[in-house]
């Protein structure tokens, strides 16, 4: 997959996975992982990407003796799934052109059946 589509639809899902609670590095990557394969090494350059971009903010708190880092989706980074979701129908639609068979009269480019009359 093209790498920086791959990176738009990564940043996109670890919006998609704090929109409803914040949550820490680790638990992303276990809500992402049905989706799509993400590790550590991908995961926190796109957080301090999404940080830098104000889409998500981050605070510090302490679990079990140890300080966690906990990531909370703002309105900007609500507005880019909003986006995408908008984004994804072109997506689709150019993807349907290029699969699409080719039904249609060769010689006026006119889908079979359109120029039959209508009784």
């Amino acid at each position: 997959m093209d790498v920086q589509l791959k990176r738009g639809l990564l940043d996109v899902c670890v919006l998609a996975s704090i929109r409803s609670a914040d949550s820490y590095g680790y638990q992303i990557i276990r809500d992402i992982k049905p989706y799509v394969e993400i590790s550590e090494s991908t995961l926190y350059p796109i957080l301090r990407r999404l940080e830098s971009a104000n889409q998500l903010t981050v605070r510090t708190a302490e679990h079990n003796g140890r300080l966690r880092k906990y990531y909370r989706i703002t309105e900007q980074g609500k507005n880019r799934i909003e986006e995408f979701k908008e984004e994804w129908n072109e997506i689709v639609s150019i993807y349907e052109f290029i699969v699409k068979e080719d039904t249609g009269d060769e010689e006026t480019g006119v889908p079979d059946g359109a120029l039959e009359a209508t009784v």
